[in-house]
């Protein structure tokens, strides 16, 4: 067959458009921690924070650090979902808590994810790490089993995985299908279990899985898969840790290497674990093109004997108050630092407030693509910070939710609580803040109170009715950027969990 000079000279000049649109569109390494409080980098907490993180502070001191970013809620599931979809996570049908290790998809099979959307964009998509969003596993009965803890399952253990990561726009996975203090404890490759677990005694790890070697082995699947990469390809890989999750399981070679017990040596190794894929990427031939993004699903845990800390010295929350579970933004201020050499100025810093839910639109402007109009409901690029410039938001305000459920709301130097308490686990929790007669509300100064000590709920009742107002039409309206109005998956959202009287 004769192939003409012009066709051969087309064929080229696309290869060659094809070559620089890659370059031109970022790599993305999105790492998430689990349960790392603001105040565990040491440095955002310099003050009172006593746990060594060099790799992370030097990935501060190389890029941009966000002082005032949110997870969309103060526990685990809810998190990623709002990650993965540029979506409120109470706009699902999960409406406080967490998933199980054996529970359904909560990310419905029509919904576009960031790493679909990516693919749709020509990224090269991964994940490595801990899902927690529930998927199909196969059965011998068709029955998955329920709860946190079942005596007994019927899992097919060489049979498909369906509606996981691979059926959610991942070319490649490799993880765990939720906390490491959940069952079933095994990996999984793409749709198939790496190897069989004990389906009468679920709770017994599968054989050749350990826990304490579960964050390592993330970096090192990671690390593997960055180094397979040859640039002709930008892509993107979501990295969710186990750590510091309990089980707080360092290995050997950290036990006693914070002087802060456990906690502190497994924040340690976290840290190394984030430095061995920050090295891979260094050492690639597309660093300068790579951004990588990280940061963690909600505030630190009480499991880790958070007064313990405190009392070495170790604030793992810095200067704010409450943790994980809670409304306060202890529960979901979390760190997040960027770095891309090729467009980031290094030791800079953002006061805006962002969210976890803007990772959808802000992949779209760093490709040149649009999020369409039924997914990303509410995602905001915050690509301007990345240059120094205000973010442009049709998002009036940032909502707060956290493990019961709790709405809280966010505008500029205002936070409005709809709760007496903490809405989670810190004191006081709800049941204790009623009967000490808390009032139904709370509304802080964040400039002024960034601490949440003065409860400005009476003394601002406009601004109280402001936010309010705004609270309820985001929720209403399906939606909290501009566009045409969408649906939530639930019928009704209660907005007062604990009533308004």
């Amino acid at each position: 067959m004769k192939i003409s000079r012009s066709l051969l000279i087309v064929t080229a000049l696309a290869a060659c458009s094809a070559l620089v649109s890659a370059k031109t569109k970022p790599n993305i390494v999105y790492i998430l921690a689990d349960d790392m409080g603001y105040g565990d980098v040491h440095c955002l907490n310099p003050e009172r924070g006593r746990i060594a993180t060099p790799h992370l502070d030097r990935l501060a001191s190389e890029g941009m650090v966000f002082t005032d970013a949110h997870s969309s809620s103060s526990v685990c599931t809810p998190t990623r979902y709002s990650i993965m979809t540029g979506r409120y996570n109470w706009r699902s049908p999960l409406q406080k808590s967490v998933l199980w290790g054996y529970s359904k998809p909560l990310i419905e099979s029509e919904r576009l994810t960031v790493a679909a959307f990516l693919k749709q964009q020509g990224y090269n998509t991964a994940m490595i790490g801990k899902w927690h969003l529930g998927m199909v596993m196969p059965t011998t009965d068709g029955v998955l089993p329920n709860g946190r803890k079942p005596k007994k399952t019927t899992i097919d253990w060489k049979g498909e995985i369906k509606e996981g990561p691979h059926d959610r726009g991942f070319d490649y996975y490799f993880g765990i299908p939720a906390s490491l203090d959940m069952a079933p404890y095994v990996w999984i490759e793409n749709d198939r279990f790496v190897s069989a677990a004990d389906n009468n005694a679920p709770q017994k790890p599968a054989d050749g899985f350990e826990k304490d070697q579960v964050l390592p082995g993330i970096g090192r699947k990671t690390v593997d898969f960055i180094r397979q990469q040859d640039g002709s390809k930008p892509f993107f890989v979501y990295v969710p840790l186990t750590s510091p999750h309990t089980p707080i399981v360092p290995t050997d070679e950290w036990k006693g290497k914070s002087g802060l017990g456990s906690y502190g040596d497994f924040m340690m190794q976290t840290d190394h674990v984030i430095g061995e894929i920050l090295k891979a990427v260094d050492d690639s031939k597309f660093a300068k093109n790579t951004l990588v993004i990280v940061t963690s699903d909600n505030g630190c845990s009480k499991a880790a004997k958070i007064d313990r800390l405190q009392a070495q010295g170790h604030y793992p929350s810095a200067h704010l108050r409450g943790s994980k579970a809670d409304l306060w933004d202890g529960g979901h201020r979390v760190p997040f630092i960027v770095r891309w050499p090729e467009a980031v100025k290094a030791g800079t810093k953002s006061d805006q407030t962002i969210c976890l839910t803007d990772l959808m639109a802000t992949c779209a402007d760093l490709t040149g693509a649009s999020v369409p109009e039924n997914a990303g409901e509410d995602s905001v690029s915050f690509a301007p910070a990345l240059k120094g410039e205000p973010i442009v938001s049709t998002r009036k305000g940032v909502i707060h939710h956290s493990i019961s459920g709790h709405f809280g709301y966010r505008q500029g130097k205002w936070k409005l609580l709809l709760a007496r308490g903490s809405g989670g686990w810190s004191a006081p929790n709800e049941k204790g803040a009623a009967k000490a007669g808390r009032p139904v509300a709370q509304l802080y100064d964040m400039e002024s109170d960034p601490g949440e000590t003065k409860n400005l709920y009476a003394s601002h009742p406009e601004v109280v009715a402001s936010l309010l107002k705004q609270l309820e039409t985001d929720v209403s309206r399906g939606r909290s950027t501009d566009g045409a109005p969408a649906r939530n998956d639930v019928a009704e959202i209660e907005l007062w969990k604990s009533g308004r009287n």
